[in-house]
């Protein structure tokens, strides 16, 4: 275990490097930092630091700077979440309030998350299989078409257009409208099968049919989203940080072109807590040099989706997780109120 004085030793080294992009020294620690110790005690920490492997030696003349195991002790056991000014969280309330759909919920979150940490900012769609049923409404087009609309308490919108096996009368459209808001308002999408299987029987013969259809075309809409969508906005910023990466930036834009290893990205994080992945946590190559912050969000106490930010592992975590956790608080209560 690390003393109480190299914890401080290696949490200035973390704040002065995320600060100025130079690897740092012993004298420039002494100077900046109130350590109560000499110069001489602190590169001994420092050597120390170095040979547990929290901080490397770039260069044969250069300071130290962290690892990726330095900056996990450093999100471990020395960053609090830095919370944001109360400008700034009007602000977020304020962007976001004005939102008129879901898509534009997300894509407000995007551009905020990426305005505010100055990252790649990725936004995951509310998960139908999370969901509950908020509305279902059922419109005639024809006599024997009909528009199913269902309505997810996310705000999420689907619509399916359904061929009947026959003329289906306004009054009989307004009982199955009835009859099945009744029953599967505000459950789960997993217990919908169960609540309408008997459905059918309760109506008309001739009508019966119909019944069936509609109810088939709703249960494929609650199973049938396998393929889960997100938004990514601000991959530009990572252009400010070229001399992060060690080689080059493409690798890390090519993984970041890959939904799928975006998704998985967000399903590790915890649903409820945030999680912070550094550097070689990352188990997508192409993100060795990066670490992700993410948190999910939901409109209660679970969470129906997961949002997070994409940077070099030189990043400000106490900033971005207090940006990143503030966000998903402030979606979480849109999604409640809509």
């Amino acid at each position: 275990m690390l003393s109480e004085r190299r914890l401080e030793v290696l949490r200035a080294i973390v704040q002065d490097y995320v600060g100025t992009e130079e690897p740092v020294g012993s004298k420039a620690l002494t100077e900046r930092h109130k350590l109560g110790v000499s110069p001489a005690t602190v590169r001994n920490d420092m050597a120390v630091l170095e040979d547990e492997g929290f901080i490397a030696q770039p260069h044969t003349s250069a300071g130290r700077i962290p690892t990726d195991k330095g900056y996990r002790l450093f999100v471990d056991r020395l960053a609090g979440v830095k919370p944001l000014s109360a400008p700034e969280r009007r602000a977020i309330q304020n962007f976001l309030d004005s939102a008129v759909d879901l898509d534009d919920v997300v894509g407000r979150t995007v551009r905020l998350l990426a305005q505010l940490t100055r990252q790649v900012a990725v936004v995951q769609y509310p998960s139908l299989t999370r969901s509950t049923v908020r509305h279902v409404e059922l419109l005639a087009l024809a006599p024997a078409r009909l528009m199913l609309v269902l309505i997810t308490d996310t705000g999420r919108v689907e619509q399916r257009m359904i061929d009947c096996p026959a003329p289906f009368g306004e009054a009989s459209l307004a009982d199955l409208r009835a009859r099945l808001n009744a029953r599967v308002v505000g459950r789960r999408f997993s217990d919908v099968p169960l609540l309408v299987q008997e459905l059918p029987e309760s109506f008309d013969l001739e009508d019966r049919g119909t019944v069936t259809t509609v109810l088939a075309t709703l249960l494929e809409t609650l199973v049938e989203e396998t393929e889960e969508r997100l938004m990514i906005g601000g991959t530009a910023n990572l252009t400010r940080f070229g001399h992060d990466f060690p080689l080059t930036i493409r690798p890390v834009l090519e993984a970041l072109e890959e939904q799928v290893v975006l998704l998985r990205l967000l399903g590790e994080a915890e649903d409820s807590g945030m999680t912070v992945r550094i550097g070689h946590e990352n188990a997508h190559e192409g993100l060795n040099s990066t670490s992700v912050v993410a948190v999910g969000y939901g409109s209660g106490d679970e969470a129906v989706a997961k949002l997070g930010v994409v940077g070099p592992t030189r990043m400000d975590y106490p900033g971005t997780m207090g940006a990143v956790r503030a966000v998903a608080r402030y979606v979480g209560q849109i999604l409640a109120e809509s």
